[in-house]
């Protein structure tokens, strides 16, 4: 007969097996575990069972996000890295420092074909854009221009574009939006000539 101290109150139990189908024994049980969140499970023969446990998981923050206290409430951005069974939380520039991590920058650069005025594309880019301003930039003849600091657009020749960015989720979705704009003023041929005359008389007037 199995001891009643064996299940002495101070072990805490997730969950209990019971195997055999052993239903005295598993009332019993019931009743000592009553007060507890302890499941008590019998199964059958070749029965399977599934079991869940909750852990919780404590981040530490090293390097320079562990220079300033954050206030209660605030937020605290850096990269989170797992090592064996610890948790970090650090600065990008300090990946390297305290993991054998490094990063790396990708710079990106397409080019278009496009036959339309470069102005024209400027003057649509600042339809959709808030921040489209010109560059300069001996390579395009002085004719570029960025979108939100983030993207570079160079005028290559009569048929070419080159879009230059580097890449990061933003920067990839506003290249993505250029790009889909000028295939569609390459649709709009008609209407992109109109826009021309337009977008040369604002450029005009505005010197």
């Amino acid at each position: 007969m199995m001891n009643k101290t064996f299940f002495a109150p101070w072990i805490k139990l997730s969950y209990l097996h019971l195997w055999n189908e052993i239903g005295r024994l598993k009332q019993k049980l019931i009743t000592q575990f009553a007060d507890r969140n302890t499941k008590i499970i019998s199964p059958k023969n070749c029965q399977s069972v599934e079991m869940y446990f909750n852990s919780e998981k404590m981040e530490k923050t090293i390097g320079r996000l562990a220079e300033k206290t954050p206030e209660v409430g605030g937020t605290v951005s850096g990269l989170l890295v797992k090592k064996a069974f610890t948790y970090q939380i650090m600065a990008l520039d300090d990946l390297h420092v305290f993991s054998q991590l490094s990063t790396t920058n990708i710079s990106q650069r397409i080019t278009i074909a496009y036959t339309g005025a470069f102005g024209v594309l400027k003057h649509r880019l600042k339809q959709i854009f808030e921040s489209v301003e010109s560059l300069p930039d001996e390579e395009s003849e002085g004719r570029a221009f960025g979108v939100h600091e983030r993207l570079t657009v160079k005028y290559e020749s009569e048929k070419h574009i080159s879009l230059h960015w580097r890449s990061d989720p933003i920067s990839d979705m506003v290249s993505d939006s250029v790009v889909a704009l000028v295939l569609n003023i390459g649709r709009e041929i008609p209407k992109v000539a109109v826009e021309s005359e337009e977008a040369t008389k604002t450029e005009e007037e505005n010197n």
